[in-house]
């Protein structure tokens, strides 16, 4: 490939591991864990690997030295830093052992099944360190949780000599990985199982996982795109800007990139559901703020919103549920999408159907119709960002003939999705996503399956670093999927209790007001400690830094 001077230079960076992963690694075991929620029901589920203790890394003197071969897949969305989990699994198993081998599936879980390989060798590794993207052997989103896929799956790792397979992927990709571990491990064909924490909605975490890698990079990627942004919106004074950031069932990243960018406005999902917001309470709120500031002479701001928002609603998320038993029905699967409107409105109840006539057209269409590869409703694809501008342009007009508004209101509208995905990881998910590598090699070693790696004190410095495995279960609970209970990872939704959202609510009142926008620029991996190597506002707030 053709490469940048700055990926020539990045390619030279030697990330940074902790202490206790630098040599020889032995494992302290701690007591017996249960799941988070619904015990019974995920231990029937998972006998065989359920209760099984945390584990931390521990320098040792005697190396170890186990020939394994390793499966790799790298499942879902992408994240920045995904890579680097690839060359630190590497770089460790052939540090175990020269004649250890390691074998990337092609485009995600399908790769397995579908027998699609590539043996992973130092030429191709070195091409890759500390770069973006997945496109090392591409990601995809098949869901591992079909017997024939799981032997099928064992007929290449039988014929390649393969003793793990490692899993890169979310909340969905590491439940589909304990799910594989749980059925190898019932029927005795020693094939471990491991996960890797990626999203960069940053859902996945919990008192082990402190942030999922990809998070850190593009949270940097987006707050250096607002506060350009910003700083046009400070400059041509004219326009309000409504930006979308991703985060479908959390939001993790509007909040972090609120707190590094001080937009005017940011909504919060959780907050919105807690309070038992409707969609008008929110068009009156964005249009409050418009109003103040245009009394102060200012008719231009930034507006953030998560892109998961609308599910949130509680009208809305009602309706949602319903819209979901509905669309599981099995007649609702025969019919065409002309059809299938008709069907939704039939069977909703009489509270739902008006939420549903309610909203715009094309908003309830893609309620009704457009569901991912997991049942989930695609929030991506709805231009939450036009519906709000539109509905307060639509509120300031009203309050104009009150005479209650004597602005102008003209508004931009963005989304920052893709932006981010792929960035090259920051010095933090560089070393991070290397320590991840690095630890699932030595759950490996040390004989471990249904465990996910994991590395804490993430905001000391790496060298600093405690890294381990927590079992994948321990992170389960039964969630209704698709109109059927399912186990799933519980998602980590923004604590309104928490440090960074009590940060943030502390300073809204006041950059609504003003113009306190912050620039924070590209990420910088080259220069001082505190321009390079910070954690991101939520990560140092939440361990009180």
């Amino acid at each position: 490939m053709e490469k940048s001077a700055l990926q020539m230079a990045r390619a030279a960076y030697q990330p940074k591991l902790p202490k206790a992963l630098q040599g020889a690694v032995k494992v302290k075991e701690g007591a017996a864990t249960q799941s988070v929620g619904d015990q019974e029901e995920i231990k029937k589920l998972f006998p065989n690997t359920y209760g099984m203790p945390i584990v931390e890394f521990e320098p040792a003197t005697e190396a170890n030295n186990t020939k394994m071969n390793v499966g790799i897949i790298l499942s879902g969305g992408q994240a920045p830093g995904g890579h680097n989990v690839i060359t630190g699994l590497f770089d460790q198993i052939k540090k175990l052992n020269p004649e250890n081998r390691l074998f990337g599936f092609i485009l995600g879980p399908g790769g397995l099944v579908d027998h699609n390989y590539m043996e992973l060798t130092a030429d191709i590794i070195d091409e890759y360190r500390n770069t973006g993207g997945f496109d090392m052997i591409g990601s995809g989103r098949t869901k591992l949780e079909k017997v024939d896929q799981f032997e099928k799956g064992l007929e290449i790792i039988r014929e390649l000599n393969i003793k793990a397979i490692v899993i890169i992927g979310g909340d969905d990709s590491n439940t589909n990985a304990c799910v594989l571990a749980e059925y190898y491990a019932a029927k005795n064909y020693g094939v471990q199982v491991i996960g890797c924490p990626k999203t960069i909605d940053g859902d996945l975490k919990n008192d082990q996982i402190e942030t999922s890698f990809g998070f850190d990079t593009a949270c940097k990627t987006y707050s250096e795109l607002i506060g350009n942004i910003e700083r046009d919106c400070n400059s041509a004074r004219k326009y309000w800007h409504f930006i979308k950031v991703m985060g479908r069932s959390a939001s993790h990243i509007a909040l972090e990139c609120a707190l590094q960018t001080q937009p005017n406005i940011c909504l919060v999902s959780e907050e919105i559901e807690q309070k038992g917001m409707s969609l008008d309470d929110i068009v009156t709120y964005i249009a409050n703020a418009v109003c103040q500031r245009a009394a102060d002479g200012n008719n231009f701001g930034t507006v953030i919103i998560p892109e998961g928002v609308i599910e949130f609603i509680p009208a809305i998320k009602k309706l949602i549920a319903q819209l979901n038993d509905v669309l599981a029905m099995p007649e609702a699967k025969e019919l065409d999408r002309h059809e299938s409107i008709d069907f939704v409105k039939a069977h909703l109840t009489d509270e739902n159907l008006a939420v549903f006539n309610s909203l715009p057209t094309g908003v309830a269409r893609q309620l009704a119709l457009d569901r991912d590869p997991h049942g989930n409703v695609q929030v991506s694809l709805i231009e939450t960002e036009k519906l709000l501008s539109t509905m307060v342009a639509q509120k300031l007009e009203k309050m104009k003939k009150e005479g209650k508004y004597t602005g102008k209101f003209s508004a931009q509208h963005h989304f920052f999705g893709y932006e981010g995905r792929c960035a090259a990881p920051s010095n933090f998910d560089a070393d991070y996503c290397y320590a991840l590598g690095t630890s699932a090699a030595q759950l490996i070693a040390n004989g471990k399956t249904g465990y996910m790696a994991i590395v804490k004190n993430t905001t000391a410095p790496a060298e600093q670093w405690i890294a381990g495995g927590v079992p994948i279960t321990m992170m389960m609970n039964m969630e209704k999927r698709a109109g059927e209970m399912k186990p799933v990872i519980r998602k980590a939704l923004v604590e309104l209790d928490g440090a960074p959202f009590k940060t943030f609510a502390a300073q809204r009142d006041r950059w609504a007001r003003e113009t306190a926008y912050v620039y924070p620029g590209p990420i910088q991996y080259w220069g001082p400690t505190e321009v390079c190597d910070q954690p991101t506002r939520t990560l140092a707030l939440e361990q009180g830094k």
